[in-house]
């Protein structure tokens, strides 16, 4: 089978659980795998035949995907703000808008030079995306992540020695005021907290509910402002004076998120919208 044929082929079975464009993009990243060609390459040599071992992978691949499984965990990886990441089910895919909430931050340290010295803390860091990324441009920052999750954390560790950064990674759930006492305070607080009711399990896609982990994504009951509520009472006791907060948010979360932060005493909020137009950040200051 060439490399064409075996492209062909695996964008029309995905055609049954994707549409064309993704569809599309996930059958180039597969072949690219595979082959270690980009798309133009493959152009160029799309006669020649895949090898055995090439088409043994392929089938897995195609076996998983079919079975909705994401092609980010299909192939163990994910880039995010130009790292390529190791991922798998024990750490949330990093998504675009979560790249976004770490451009905004990168920006506006880019308008502040002294802030390549601050502290930093990623809650919720599952596969370090955020963490890491921010160490990767801002090298003298002392940067912290934590998370609930130890599965999670060694995804986060061995994208850290994989990478060459170093991040200080904190076993530790944010939930549990006790554990507060174990870091020290910040300069600034980023996060992607979960923020979606459990009730509403059922209106997530089936690759979603079935492969990505749910401490990620739910939270226990109907309060989806649960994490909000602690990481406010938290920069309370460990936000350094003038410090910063950063926050990914649901598209009809941003008046609650923003009454909450009120009433905690934030008087600097800026809720900005992503590319695509939705109200999915928010920076806050006291």
């Amino acid at each position: 089978m060439t490399i064409h044929e075996a492209s062909q082929q695996l964008r029309f079975q995905l055609f049954h659980l994707y549409d064309e464009r993704e569809a599309g993009n996930i059958m180039d990243l597969v072949m690219e795998h595979i082959t270690g060609w980009k798309k133009i390459d493959r152009i160029v040599h799309k006669t020649v035949p895949l090898s055995a071992m090439q088409l043994r992978t392929l089938e897995a691949c195609k076996s998983a995907l079919l079975q909705h499984e994401p092609v980010q965990y299909v192939l163990h990886e994910a880039w995010f703000c130009d790292l390529r990441l190791y991922v798998d089910e024990n750490v949330l895919i990093p998504r675009p808008e979560t790249e976004e909430l770490v451009d905004w931050l990168l920006s506006d340290a880019g308008n502040a030079k002294s802030l390549l010295d601050k502290s930093i803390l990623d809650i919720g860091t599952g596969s370090g995306c955020i963490a890491l990324s921010i160490k990767n441009k801002w090298p003298l920052a002392d940067t912290h992540a934590c998370d609930i999750s130890e599965a999670a954390l060694n995804v986060a560790k061995k994208n850290a020695t994989d990478l060459l950064l170093e991040v200080n990674f904190h076993l530790l759930d944010i939930l549990s005021e006790i554990k507060w006492d174990t870091l020290p305070l910040f300069d600034i607080i980023i996060s992607n907290p979960p923020y979606i009711p459990d009730k509403d399990r059922h209106t997530m896609a089936p690759n979603v509910l079935q492969h990505e982990p749910g401490t990620a994504l739910f939270v226990a009951g109907d309060d989806p402002l649960l994490f909000y509520r602690v990481i406010a009472a938290f920069a309370a006791t460990h936000l350094k004076k003038n410090g910063l907060i950063y926050l990914e948010i649901h598209e009809d979360m941003a008046a609650a998120v923003t009454d909450l932060y009120k009433e905690k005493g934030f008087s600097n909020i800026e809720v900005r919208k992503d590319l695509q137009g939705k109200e999915r950040m928010v920076k806050l200051s006291s």
